[in-house]
């Protein structure tokens, strides 16, 4: 038997739900408590594997602190609209390896060291 593909808004809505969770320095353990749920239902929804219904969504993002709408800004297939500071900084959470690039950024205690990090992102960025 085939494994179904997760459905493009389920895994839209579960990337913007692990975007906030980082942004906020939350663990899934610690989002997963406060649903009740244990923290591989909560992998399940991040990953777009388990469709999230529409009050347990809104009970997320009551612990994530955000309006419902944030979970559609820009998902396939709706209308687009402009980009607020949170999307921009979802959109890099949303990406392979940020949670290690936040993670060993927040490590360094160096502040000429992370400077020198946002250089090189910044001029990694503007190669052609």
């Amino acid at each position: 038997m085939q494994q179904k593909s997760p459905n493009p808004i389920d895994k839209h809505i579960g990337s913007r739900v692990r975007a906030r969770r980082i942004m906020l320095g939350m663990s899934q353990e610690k989002l997963a408590e406060a649903l009740g749920l244990t923290f591989q239902q909560v992998q399940k929804y991040e990953k777009g594997v388990n469709r999230i219904g529409a009050s347990r969504l809104l009970h997320i993002a009551s612990i994530l602190d955000v309006n419902i709408e944030f979970f559609f800004e820009e998902a396939p297939g709706l209308r687009k609209g402009g980009f607020s500071d949170d999307s921009v900084m979802a959109e890099f959470l949303t990406s392979p390896d940020s949670d290690r690039l936040v993670r060993g950024f927040v490590r360094l205690k160096d502040d000429e060291a992370r400077k020198k990090v946002a250089d090189l992102v910044d001029w990694l960025a503007s190669i052609r």
